[in-house]
């Protein structure tokens, strides 16, 4: 039976409609449904609901449970509705009228609350991971790359020289920020919903406290109507925050795709990263950076998605918000694997030299000609007046040697500054605190 059935079952249509992709989705949760409820029995022990004894083997089968499922041995039976259940049926099995207990004091609203969160709370920080690697990759490319030029444009228009230093580097420094976008998202995770039950709260003494020391949770969603409300809202925050992340990965691929253009022509990857056309034999294709273009375009698509299912609902709980699982869930896996071949690429990335002495890039050396004639006493508007007058006249001379020096140009990258934002973005993440706390549940 379903944990909210008595005796009469719903029109299998029904059923069938309802449940959708929820028992695959669910899968994702597992783990952390067995963490959940090993934090709640505890709690439960502690106001008299549980025997110890009962406590001690619920705590021995759940730790059973959470070892198949790290083993990739656990599935939902064909006749289980969610993975609330499914662990409960285990559990009852297994301990009889024991393990019809663990329900007390809950509700699945706050159960897939807590289970949701957890969740959440891990991809983030195996997405901060993922990206790390990635962040050091591009600085290490920024400072091998220093010294090679190429255009810098606005509006798709030659501009200024920029170099390859400056273009690592800037996608590097764009994911600090990313980063604490992610921290802002964890944040709102990492409160603890457990004990809102349907949403109104219970009439059992629970310790809410307790369970969120448990969790390793920094605090409580306290207003338990509230704690319902962010259902939506926690998955939609989180969303923004890997879109972030995502809108950085697809400029950059876009970036990628026009400088392997041949009108381009800046960088080349080796045969084997690239592919080829069906007729025409000199093709070498980005398709992997177009994919992440793709992939990430969709993940930057989430938020909207998310906000526009969610739109007008009124508090409590409503089904709709069930379907947001089978839209967010992948994206964590597909923006890390996005990573990860944006890392294989540049780490193969062959980037051409002298690409600034091609005399069709001259009229970005135009600033550069107006600062010279401004260092010499010349005022900027005169001086931008009379370059503009060689430029239409065909009299345009210039240098190719640069000397920016200011923090965060072409002469002065300024790797470690960046390196050190870095550092502090994710030493702002209390992992360690998480882990502690779950290693100890587990023990």
């Amino acid at each position: 039976m379903k944990l909210w059935q008595k005796n009469t079952a719903s029109l299998k249509e029904v059923e069938t409609f309802t449940v959708g992709h929820d028992r695959e989705m669910d899968l994702y949760l597992a783990a952390f449904d067995v963490l959940g409820s090993l934090a709640h029995t505890r709690m439960l022990e502690s106001i008299g609901l549980l025997t110890a004894e009962e406590t001690i083997a619920l705590h021995v089968e759940l730790k059973k449970i959470y070892a198949r499922i790290q083993e990739g041995k656990f599935s939902l039976q064909d006749n289980v509705e969610d993975i609330h259940s499914q662990v409960e049926l285990l559990l009852t099995e297994t301990l009889g009228d024991t393990g019809k207990k663990i329900h007390s004091a809950r509700s699945r609203n706050d159960q897939v609350l807590v289970d949701m969160k957890l969740f959440l709370r891990n991809e983030l920080e195996l997405t901060v991971k993922a990206i790390e690697p990635f962040f050091q990759l591009l600085q290490q490319q920024s400072e091998k790359y220093k010294a090679q030029l190429l255009p810098g444009y606005t509006h798709l228009q030659l501009a200024m020289p920029s170099s390859f230093g400056l273009w690592f580097g800037a996608y590097a420094e764009s994911l600090v920020d990313d980063v604490i976008t992610l921290k802002a998202a964890y944040d709102v995770v990492n409160k603890n919903p457990l004990g809102s039950a349907a949403g109104y709260g219970s009439s059992f003494p629970i310790n809410r406290t307790l369970t969120t020391q448990l969790l390793g949770f920094a605090d409580l969603n306290y207003n338990v109507v509230y704690a319902q409300m962010g259902r939506g809202k926690a998955e939609r925050v989180v969303a923004q925050s890997l879109a972030n992340v995502a809108d950085t990965l697809a400029r950059l691929s876009m970036d990628a795709c026009l400088y392997l253009n041949q009108n381009f022509s800046f960088i080349s990857f080796p045969p084997e990263l690239t592919t080829g056309s069906s007729i025409m034999p000199h093709k070498k294709n980005p398709d992997v950076f177009e994919l992440i273009r793709s992939h990430c375009n969709r993940i930057k698509a989430l938020p909207n998605e998310i906000m526009l299912m969610t739109t007008n609902l009124p508090s409590g709980y409503h089904r709709d918000l069930q379907l947001l699982k089978e839209h967010l869930f992948p994206a964590f896996r597909n923006l890390r694997d996005c990573l990860e071949m944006a890392g294989l690429m540049l780490s193969n990335i062959d980037v051409k030299d002298n690409i600034l002495t091609d005399e069709k890039y001259k009229y970005l050396f135009s600033v550069e000609e107006v600062n010279k004639r401004v260092l010499a006493g010349m005022p900027f508007r005169d001086a931008y007046k009379e370059v503009g007058l060689d430029i239409e006249a065909g009299k345009f001379t210039y240098d190719l040697q640069l000397n920016h020096t200011h923090e965060g140009s072409i002469g002065q990258l300024c790797t470690a500054e960046i390196r050190k934002q870095m550092d502090n973005a994710v030493a702002a993440f209390p992992f360690a605190h998480v882990q502690a706390a779950i290693d100890k549940l587990l023990s």
